[in-house]
């Protein structure tokens, strides 16, 4: 197959016998890469080689004025802006950057089309034409500004220009607008030159000026890429060439080069329907791997965002690759440091919190968690981060984190913690960017080198632009210029452009052929693009003006798509067959059209395989060191907690007692559920403390709620630490918590009230005893923490506190073999545990006994006794010593299953938690 491009050459050089004298201007600077490639292997003798430039570099070249950056152009728009403006008018930058990037397209478009821009503004702010707003005598103020901001928009845009073209500096419309205006100098001092123009299609009205002057005086030639099917009125693809070809006076009598009736051969065209975006990366990731060589392949992204995951689906035969897309800044791992680090210090704002110099938490741990700093000092800032965590403050000042290491290691840390110290002038904060990334090159390597030189280069061009304009007054402005550029600058890839793989976006197709193409998201509203467009001027303006509207647009991807189909042998066009909930995003009206033009497509409608993963549960076995560890364990004591979480979930336990895995210490900034149940116990063990013994009075219980409020302080100052109680929810649960204890011990006072004798006999009773369990050659020590025990009327109460809610059905129990069967029954075993060991410690004859639960989410129910009734509304309360013994068989059962190196650790299903 010869491309376009090869049969250009040959064209030109079968008519130039001088090709040193032609000049070759091509859509793309890519293009120019394959151009030259065909003009080497097109002559086996050696020649100088013509000049090969691309139409943005050459129309610059016409105008005599460089290109500006786009970050500098918006600087240079707002100090007009400032100038020119009442003081009253003027915006700040960060507000005014959000509507200018879109006055500086229209700009751009305006020039680009060489519009009158005194017709275009005054026909905007015609009273006339938007004199139905006016329903009223007196118009709205919205409207009175809309209509100024026109005015202004016309007296800035006049300013920019001449300022901009003094300084020899341009956005690209003012230099087609200077190249049109300095077409005759250039005409006259180069006519030695004949110029080339290659795979051009939608002009601009500047390009169609330049072209046509030129062919109009021998100087130039065109080749377009066209075929008989782009001429008919009906496809939109050949709207430009169909227009070109009528109304150029040109080709009244020249040809028109060229209109190729190639006969090509049949092409495997394949339509693959794939559900969402990765799908089909992943697809298109499958295509390539099944290709033996990729020299003549083109990957082609209609949608450029998904680059990323592109670049993480090829196959690994693909050794080479050129990519002319750049990587976008906000994907780039690094630019989360400096968004973590702007943040720290708003919120330091947001919170008002300058004067004392604290930090949220959150942003100080956001901050030293990040890996990048972590590459710096990783041991130290985690240590950092472990002793926050474990003081539990909520705003922490740096002197507060630096309270955390030595001396020495503070001195080591000196680059970051200078990240806590904020300069009010931006220019530092700046520089103070660009020395943190100095500091962290010497830490990194790879492609990591690369993305800080990147943003290095970035934070250096914004101490500079502000230095020459000083508009970024401070850090919010800062921080959102900052994203700006992360949204709109890009990391450029370097590659060997005509080796390998050709991964390209639509724009980049320009005049090139590939015999495998592979388009992706080939959707409505990718390809072609959507409706939205990002400009002050409506629609019906465009039109009469003459400038393009999404129609030229949508008329230009058909081109290129048509056209990047017409020599390819192999087709894939993937899309994407989940369209959102509003009905946009369907198949492309494109492959529509192919259907109806072309029978023997193949259509294909994939699924990525999902496999079932076979739910294997986690099974540990019990080795002789896992024995081992656990007769340690049983042998030092087991709490009745440590079997309970056995009987929810044997991993969790083997976990926790072989494995000693704790959890992380972790900020509150609520108050955890955890820390409400400690205070609540702490608090009512020192009530009740100093009657210990005695039987209660109503005058004991009236000093216990007198004590109340001061006691909940101390004991949330000892459980949540430098927590904050005195607002928002955690004083609400404050107020919980004093409410719990309070109704409590209104309850108990009722209770003596009714003429009930109470007597407090322990109160966070350490228990303990030793059981032999025959087949287990070492005696098992139980131990545990009674919450109460107390005597009510002569009868002996073990009571556990749970401030979380229990009902009376979870310690309703006839059988206890349910207990290692089922979770809900883990409270009831606690407290018959608590009941065995406080028998075997006592040296008299066992009396009456009751154990149960005071449940403060519950505490209408009052105390919640054991009860074995195999009666359905049946009580029977009594903890006897038949009970207990019957009990203590099953939890003899449970302890042997532990301890049995045949029966090993089982993760259970269905967890209820």
């Amino acid at each position: 197959m010869d491309s376009f491009i090869s049969k250009v050459v040959k064209d030109v050089i079968s008519k130039n016998t001088t090709i040193k004298n032609c000049v070759f201007v091509l859509p793309s600077q890519r293009a120019c890469v394959f151009l030259k490639k065909e003009l080497v292997e097109s002559t086996t003798s050696s020649f100088m080689l013509p000049k090969i430039i691309s139409i943005e570099n050459y129309i610059q070249e016409l105008a005599d004025i460089n290109l500006i950056d786009t970050t500098q152009l918006l600087f240079e728009f707002y100090s007009i802006y400032k100038e020119n403006l009442a003081q009253e008018l003027v915006e700040p930058f960060e507000t005014f950057s959000q509507w200018a990037t879109i006055a500086l397209h229209d700009f751009n478009e305006i020039d680009s089309y060489l519009v009158n821009s005194k017709d275009l503004f005054s026909n905007l702010k015609d009273v006339k034409k938007i004199e139905y707003w006016f329903q009223d005598k007196t118009p709205s103020k919205l409207a009175v500004n809309y209509l100024q901001f026109f005015e202004h928009l016309d007296k800035l845009y006049n300013l920019l220009y001449q300022k901009l073209k003094k300084n020899k500096f341009g956005y690209q419309g003012l230099i087609y607008r200077e190249a049109v205006n300095n077409l005759e100098y250039y005409i006259e001092n180069n006519s030695d030159k004949h110029k080339v123009f290659i795979g051009f299609n939608a002009l601009n009205k500047a390009e169609e000026v330049i072209f046509q002057e030129l062919l109009n005086n021998n100087l130039a030639s065109i080749y377009w890429d066209s075929n008989p099917n782009l001429f008919n009125n009906s496809n939109e693809a050949g709207f430009f060439l169909r227009k070109y070809k009528t109304a150029w006076a040109y080709y009244k009598t020249a040809p028109f080069l060229w209109i190729d009736e190639t006969i090509l051969e049949e092409k495997n065209i394949e339509f693959i329907g794939a559900p969402k975006n990765i799908s089909q990366i992943k697809y298109a990731g499958e295509l390539l791997s099944k290709l033996e060589n990729y020299q003549n392949t083109a990957l082609v992204l209609a949608d450029e965002n998904l680059l990323a995951l592109t670049l993480n689906s090829l196959p690994n035969s693909v050794k080479n690759i050129n990519i002319t897309m750049g990587y976008p800044l906000k994907d780039i791992p690094f630019s989360n440091l400096f968004e973590k680090l702007f943040k720290l210090h708003l919120n330091q704002e947001k919170f008002n919190k300058q004067a004392q110099h604290q930090f949220y938490y959150k942003d100080v741990l956001n901050l030293l968690n990040d890996p990048f700093l972590n590459k710096l000092h990783g041991d130290v800032l985690q240590k950092i981060v472990a002793k926050l965590k474990s003081e539990n403050t909520i705003f922490l000042s740096k002197k507060a984190i630096e309270d955390c290491v030595s001396n020495l290691e503070k001195e080591q840390l000196a680059d970051i913690l200078l990240l806590f110290t904020f300069s009010s002038n931006v220019n530092t904060i700046i520089k103070q960017c660009s020395n943190l990334i100095m500091a962290l090159k010497n830490y990194v390597e790879g492609v990591d080198k690369e993305y800080l030189y990147r943003f290095y280069t970035v934070f250096k061009q914004l101490e500079t632009l502000n230095v020459s304009y000083n508009h970024i007054s401070n850090l919010k402005t800062l921080t959102k210029f900052y994203n700006q550029i992360l949204n709109n600058e890009k990391l450029a890839f370097q590659g060997e452009p005509l080796k390998g793989l050709q991964l390209m976006g639509m724009l980049e197709t320009r005049a090139l052929d590939f015999e495998t193409v592979i388009i992706t998201s080939v959707n409505e509203g990718v390809l072609p693009g959507s409706k939205n467009d990002n400009s002050f001027l409506p629609f019906d303006v465009k039109k009469y003006f003459k400038m393009p509207t999404y129609q030229e647009k949508d008329a230009i991807f058909s081109y290129h798509f048509q056209r990047l189909l017409q020599r390819a042998k192999n087709v894939y066009l993937i899309y994407n067959t989940e369209s959102d909930g509003y009905g946009a995003g369907e198949k492309s009206r494109f492959l529509t059209q192919l259907e109806i033009n072309k029978s023997s497509i193949k259509k294909t409608i994939i699924n990525p395989k999902v496999q079932k993963p076979e739910e294997i549960l986690l099974q540990i076995e019990k080795t002789s060191e896992v024995i081992g560890k656990l007769q340690a364990v049983f042998t030092k004591g087991i709490s009745p907690s440590a079997l309970a979480t056995y009987i929810y979930n044997p991993i969790s336990f083997y976990e926790q007692k072989v494995l000693e895995i704790r959890d992380d210490d972790e900020v509150e900034e609520t108050i955890a559920a955890n820390t409400m149940g400690s205070v609540i116990h702490d608090v009512l063990e020192q009530l009740y403390k100093p009657f210990v013994g005695v039987f209660l009075s109503k005058e004991n219980i009236g000093q216990m709620q007198q004590k109340t409020p001061e006691l909940l302080i101390k004991f949330f100052e000892k459980h949540y630490k430098k927590g904050n109680i005195e607002t928002g929810k955690n004083k609400l649960i404050f107020e919980v918590c004093k409410n719990h204890i309070n109704r409590f011990l209104k309850q108990e006072l009722q209770s003596i009230n009714k003429g009930n004798r109470l007597k407090i006999i322990a109160l966070e009773a350490e228990l303990s005893s030793k059981i032999t369990i025959e087949g287990i050659g070492f005696p098992i020590n139980l131990r545990g923490i009674v919450d109460r025990i107390d005597e009510l009327n002569g009868i002996t109460r073990i009571i556990d506190y749970k401030t979380g809610k229990v009902e009376a059905k979870q310690l309703k129990m006839e059988d206890f073999s349910v207990i290692s069967e089922d979770y809900k029954y883990t409270k009831a075993m606690q407290v018959m545990l608590y009941s065995f060991m406080y028998t075997a410690n006592i040296q008299s004859k066992l009396g009456e006994l009751e154990s149960g639960i005071i449940s403060f989410k519950n505490l209408n129910a009052g105390f919640l006794k054991m009860n074995f009734s195999e009666k359905p509304r049946g009580i029977d309360s009594h903890v006897s010593e038949e009970r207990i013994n019957d009990f203590m068989n099953e939890i003899k059962t449970i302890i042997k299953e532990i301890l049995n190196p045949d029966i090993p650790f089982i993760q259970k299903e269905d967890l209820p938690f």
